[in-house]
């Protein structure tokens, strides 16, 4: 089962720093709030990475490209995502019309306690205002 959404002064799992309150959850309840608008590929790859955390498969699937989105998304019930470290990024801000975010994404299965990581380096598109995830890139 996904963790239970954070309560609102509990820190982000994007990282930022913000409560999740303030920070990732408007964007997962469809309201931009502030600086917690995905105005960049990075910050919608960290409200992504938050949605895994919280088990907001509906924001993964609404902010996932209509060219390569999958028709349905099952979440793994035995990972807990416990931290996001971006390593870089490429373009993917204001005037851009893509960019990349390479992160490393933090998990631990909730079953056997091991830990492991999932290294990808993302694209992204900004179109019609609004930012996506296309896919890894090879």
């Amino acid at each position: 089962m996904p963790s239970p959404e954070p309560r609102s002064t509990r820190p982000c799992p994007c990282g930022l720093g913000p409560s999740y309150a303030d920070c990732c959850r408007p964007l997962h309840r469809g309201r931009r709030a502030g600086d917690a608008t995905a105005a960049t590929a990075e910050r919608l790859m960290r409200s992504r990475y938050s949605a895994f955390a919280v088990g907001r498969r509906d924001y993964l699937l609404a902010t996932w490209h209509p060219a390569t989105r999958p028709g349905s998304l099952d979440l793994d019930p035995d990972l807990t995502w416990e931290r996001l470290e971006i390593r870089g990024t490429t373009d993917g801000g204001d005037g851009d019309r893509a960019g990349t975010v390479e992160f490393v994404a933090h998990h631990r299965d909730r079953t056997t306690g091991e830990r492991g990581e999932q290294h990808e380096l993302s694209a992204f598109v900004h179109e019609d205002g609004e930012w996506f995830y296309v896919a890894p890139r090879g």
